[in-house]
């Protein structure tokens, strides 16, 4: 999934299973502490933010549930594939993450990782969770898109 885009981000991995979950009210970038054989495995593209998500500790922002699988080669001083791994955000940024948290129903979401002028970076979204009924409203939409698309297709 190593896609270069124009502004010099080479995209790692998407949270595609984010979009359809969740409302998006802001977007976030912020940098990840990894350690040496953790930032190996992530350049090799092998990371899982699917079923990720961020939480306050302590007045800081960490991601929990994240999967970097080991790096083969790294030997003894290997990670811990599921570790928490602290994000990198300014400190009115971070209070701000933590009062929106702190309402009722809103939650941090990695949406994609990418490198930035070759640091990794995350970008977090606070997001509100979808009812069921949201998610069939975009299944239809999505299914409808399709159709057209298809339909135009074969009109022209």
């Amino acid at each position: 999934m190593n896609k270069k885009t124009n502004s010099g981000l080479k995209i790692i991995c998407l949270n595609r299973k984010a979009s359809f979950n969740y409302f998006f009210q802001e977007l976030y970038e912020a940098g990840i502490v990894l350690k040496g054989s953790e930032i190996k495995s992530v350049r090799a593209g092998k990371i899982n933010i699917a079923d990720s998500y961020a939480i306050d500790k302590e007045g800081e922002i960490f991601l929990v549930n994240s999967h970097i699988p080991l790096y083969k080669e790294a030997s003894y001083s290997n990670h811990n594939p599921l570790d928490e791994r602290k994000l990198l955000l300014n400190k009115k940024e971070i209070n701000k993450l933590i009062g929106k948290v702190q309402r009722e129903g809103l939650t941090l979401i990695p949406t994609k990782m990418y490198f930035k002028k070759g640091k990794a970076k995350i970008e977090i979204a606070v997001a509100k969770g979808k009812k069921q009924y949201d998610k069939r409203q975009s299944i239809k939409k999505r299914d409808w898109n399709r159709d057209r698309a298809r339909y135009f297709r074969k009109s022209s």
